[in-house]
């Protein structure tokens, strides 16, 4: 069984068709990417995902549930994180702070237990803060722990963003273009760390992103996507040099094409 299956998902914004009958699954323990030009309907499909659009037709399941069952806010419960490609964070927090909000899911006391800050409160704290520092070694983030995000180059606030994600122990983590605005060297290091955010945590991984460099090094499969509609499912290699994906991307001079 796949831990994600889209099913003949469409979704229509007015009279314009944003995804298309699209189908595919995700298995777990794969890095999968998401590609095509802009408009082609990924940050859409993260949206359905998300449960922030509703499909007006098909179907989604996440470890053979569907997803649709369910509000937006349950889906960090389920085991579903994600990053967006606009950063999302707190500015005026710190970074440690920002992280520990991705713990959210784990809470389990109530205000009542919070303002006495009983021993449970006291140990699900230090349970919490202990997850968290370990993402910060993981991202190697000590330099930044404790600096707010307002002062903070971009590029480390796409980290910063990544590990809150990270901090809710996702089954399936969605990077939505994570190495949008990141120089060379810095998505270079996004490619180590989504290896090893699949290799060493475990994590499954479903990516929307145009750096094809990134998206050759890291994926395990790759679908193109061009005005909603599935064009092609396969190898980063495959996908590349699949004609109807060279044609989305460049298009086709008239003459050749007559």
């Amino acid at each position: 069984m796949s831990l994600l299956d889209v099913r003949n998902v469409t979704l229509k914004f007015g009279g314009v068709i944003a995804v298309n009958n699209v189908s595919f699954s995700v298995e777990e323990g794969e890095v999968f990417a998401l590609v095509g030009p802009n408009g082609a309907g990924k940050s859409t499909l993260f949206n359905l995902i998300s449960r922030f659009y509703d499909p007006v037709e098909g179907e989604i399941l996440f470890n053979g549930e569907s997803l649709l069952k369910h509000p937006s806010h349950d889906i960090a419960k389920l085991g579903i994180a994600r990053t967006f490609q606009n950063i999302e964070l707190f500015e005026q927090a710190t970074v440690l702070q920002n992280l520990l909000v991705g713990r959210h899911r784990f809470r389990k006391s109530n205000m009542l237990t919070e303002l006495l800050f009983t021993p449970f409160v006291r140990n699900q704290e230090r349970e919490n803060r202990a997850a968290v520092e370990h993402v910060i070694d993981f991202l190697d983030l000590h330099a930044y722990r404790d600096k707010f995000i307002a002062g903070l180059p971009y590029g480390v606030r796409k980290v910063v963003e990544m590990g809150r994600a990270l901090a809710l122990e996702p089954k399936l983590l969605l990077l939505d273009e994570p190495a949008s605005g990141l120089s060379v060297e810095e998505t270079r290091d996004v490619a180590f760390w989504i290896e090893d955010i699949k290799n060493q945590m475990g994590v499954t991984v479903l990516m929307v992103e145009h750096d094809m460099h990134l998206v050759s090094a890291v994926s395990d499969r790759v679908l193109a996507l061009a005005d909603g509609k599935v064009l092609t499912v396969g190898t980063p290699q495959e996908v590349q040099s699949h004609p109807a994906v060279i044609e989305a991307y460049i298009g086709v001079d008239d003459e050749v094409a007559a």
